[in-house]
């Protein structure tokens, strides 16, 4: 009854939350508008969108505007979480806020290596990370390389290691990105102990265990197809954890002398096992469908738990992505049913 109690306002508030997120069939409306300003009408119509959209002007906003909104409304609805959950919610919600660091980061670090010569725009996340987040958002919008971006993070866990890479003269985009992804899971695999007891310890360990498996698996298998890359370097850019796949397999997947080996022994793993690995059903298609079951398996056993929260924040940075997708194929004029098959239809 205690847990009712503790969590009955919370998940009123995400219910009433989940039932504005865009369904399939709204997605194939979307997918058959012929221009971008049809796009933002169709969200400045949508309950879950016509806010964030109402002040702008359609004929005014280009593709990156438009990405800037759909992320805010997601910092839009953690901070509507954050407020309307008692502490135990808001300590889960600040220890998944370090996901949201590592990706402004990573952004960062584009914006300085490749030498864009418009400064950072990052002023519609301030108020957000400056409430809720260590990193320095002023400090880190005005830097100019990799130097000053990495004496910005100062006084963050992620100074350390950002500056082991830069000392060493020769770090890429390519390293800065990996060693934050490493840091990440690393981090919150040792601090989830920390933040969460019994059940809701186990769902949130069952979870990001197959997270990590699973890009483990997508990381050899787009090394492999893609870049050839040697042995040694395949260990290095693994994640140093293992949950359903041991050590001594994911040492056969490495060592596998072709894609067509590698593929025949995921088909007899345990993700394998359950989801079929061909041309139709990729591994990237199985990394989201595991996901998805796993949130919905949670939150139909544990409703009153964080499941609730953690899946509600799952479909929404989902279709998000999804909307950018279907935004980038609304620009190129690629037809409804191809548009469809990139979006992959929406988290149920």
């Amino acid at each position: 009854m205690s847990r009712l109690l503790k969590y009955s306002g919370i998940i009123t508030k995400v219910r009433a939350m989940s039932a504005r997120l865009l369904t399939h069939n709204d997605f194939v409306q979307i997918a058959n508008l012929p221009a971008v300003t049809d796009f933002i009408d169709f969200l400045k119509n949508h309950p879950a969108y016509e806010k964030s959209f109402e002040p702008w002007d359609k004929y005014s906003l280009h593709r990156g505007d438009i990405e800037k909104v759909l992320v805010q409304s997601i910092y839009d609805d953690y901070t509507k979480l954050y407020l309307f959950g008692d502490i135990h919610i808001r300590k889960f919600l600040l220890f998944y806020m370090k996901w949201y660091e590592v990706e402004l980061i990573n952004y960062c670090f584009r914006i300085v290596l490749n030498h864009y010569e418009e400064p950072f725009d990052m002023h519609y996340k301030k108020p957000f990370f400056d409430r809720f987040s260590q990193l320095r958002l002023g400090d880190l919008a005005v830097s100019k390389n990799e130097t000053e971006l990495i004496e910005n993070l100062k006084n963050t866990e992620y100074y350390d290691c950002m500056k082991t890479l830069l000392d060493t003269g020769k770090a890429t985009l390519y390293d800065y990105n990996l060693a934050l992804n490493l840091y990440y899971y690393k981090a919150v695999w040792k601090e989830r102990k920390k933040c969460l007891k019994g059940k809701e310890l186990d769902m949130y360990t069952k979870k990001c265990g197959a997270n990590i498996d699973l890009l483990n698996i997508q990381w050899i298998y787009r090394s492999k197809k893609y870049y050839n890359m040697s042995e040694v370097d395949l260990y290095s850019i693994l994640i140093p954890i293992q949950y359903h796949i041991k050590q001594e397999q994911l040492k056969q997947f490495i060592e596998a002398p072709d894609l067509n080996m590698f593929l025949k022994l995921v088909r007899e793993s345990y993700y394998g096992k359950k989801y079929p690995v061909d041309e139709e059903y990729t591994l990237e298609r199985i990394y989201k469908e595991c996901l998805e079951h796993l949130y919905l398996a949670d939150f139909r056993s544990n409703p009153y738990s964080i499941a609730t929260i953690n899946r509600y924040l799952f479909q929404k940075e989902e279709e998000i992505e999804k909307l950018t997708t279907t935004l980038e194929c609304i620009r190129y004029g690629i037809d409804s049913v191809e548009t469809l098959k990139y979006v992959g239809g929406v988290a149920k």
